[in-house]
């Protein structure tokens, strides 16, 4: 089966349990894809973004519903998910018999919709929440909201609540991969016991089905209009997943090399390596339609007229603001209100002096 690619070999006999290295391994190959995928479509959007924009701005759902269609090809046809397959593995039910359901006769399907979506759903949650939380901390940290609001209450005591959360749901899966390596588990994941299957190792004649079956799909011949649609539509799907199987077999490290350059703990390296020169002053300032004038005294805000609240200048024009002022009118207009240069919110800068 070309599917399953030339990476799968037989398991030993008795030795269907994966070790903890390549369970944890095909965990950590879909981490690597979806980092790689999304900075070449930082890349692509950048470099047209009235075109491509929209694959930045809907990465997460785009890549969500990539995901979903991938994994229950998959599911549906080899028991297992994209990594697990790449891995020579399956998922079987809990509580079965000793005899093993071949891959190719799939999962029941109650176990079939939990794990598709465990695999999908909980990843996408989880990511969004990270975002919420690190844009709850930017707006916290500059005091945005009312204090006396019960909003900012209610957030701060979820910013102070979300580490012990992260912390307890780390532990979980930190004490549940312990557990599988002395032998008192039979999955090295929560997210599979919550499943209701356990991983196993491919076996010959499962490898035999599964070619047989490909055979029987690519010799079969329909003839109805939905057929041929339907038709059409997975070989498209199997072709896609063939291609990232074939690909990600000779290109594993280059992924693993990306997700680890653009990883957070590498972002002040790539910062100074790729930033730009310092711009130069403005030599005149054409006054747009809505753009700020100048005040006479340095210490008044040229947005609100009057003086400095928690003082903030724009790395890309070097004039200071009220950081409430700077961060409103970018985040609307997003250029400076003075020199009308292209400016984001990553471009404030706070500034810090004894008076303060």
């Amino acid at each position: 089966m070309a599917e399953v690619g030339a990476h799968l070999t037989a398991a030993p006999a008795g030795g269907d349990r994966p070790s903890v290295f390549e369970a944890v391994a095909q965990d950590s190959l879909m981490a690597a894809v979806k980092p790689a995928l999304q900075h070449l479509l930082k890349v692509l959007a950048e470099s047209n973004p009235a075109r491509y924009g929209f694959l930045w701005r809907w990465f997460d759902e785009i890549y969500v519903l990539l995901d979903l269609l991938l994994q229950q090809h998959y599911l549906a046809g080899c028991s297992a998910s994209f990594s697990e397959n790449f891995y020579s593995l399956k998922r079987i039910p809990m509580g079965g018999g000793r005899q093993q359901p071949l891959a190719t006769a799939g999962l029941p399907k109650r176990q079939h919709w939990k794990s598709l979506l465990l695999l999908v759903l909980v990843p996408y949650l989880k990511g969004k929440l990270e975002k919420l939380v690190s844009s709850l901390r930017e707006e916290d940290e500059y005091s945005i909201h009312p204090p006396s609001s019960s909003w900012k209450r209610f957030y701060r005591a979820f910013l102070a609540a979300y580490p012990y959360v992260n912390m307890t749901w780390e532990g979980w899966f930190l004490i549940q991969q312990l557990c599988y390596i002395l032998g008192k588990a039979e999955h090295h994941s929560p997210m599979l016991k919550l499943a209701g299957v356990r991983l196993v190792r491919l076996t010959a004649e499962d490898i035999q089905a599964l070619e047989k079956k490909w055979a029987e799909t690519t010799s079969n011949q329909t003839h109805s209009f939905t057929s041929r649609v339907q038709s059409a539509l997975r070989k498209a799907l199997g072709g896609i997943a063939l291609s990232l199987s074939t690909g990600l077999s000779v290109s594993v490290f280059f992924l693993q090399f990306l997700d680890w350059w653009y990883s957070s703990e590498n972002q002040e390296t790539i910062k100074s390596l790729t930033a730009l020169p310092t711009p130069p002053p403005p030599v005149h300032l054409e006054q747009e339609p809505g753009s700020a004038l100048l005040p006479s005294l340095k210490s008044v805000c040229p947005l609100c007229r009057k003086v400095r609240v928690n003082a903030t200048a724009l790395a890309t024009s070097g004039f200071v603001f009220c950081y409430r002022c700077a961060y409103g009118y970018v985040k609307a207009h997003q250029r400076c209100p003075v020199t009308g240069y292209a400016t984001e919110l990553q471009h404030l800068v706070k500034l810090y002096s004894p008076e303060s």
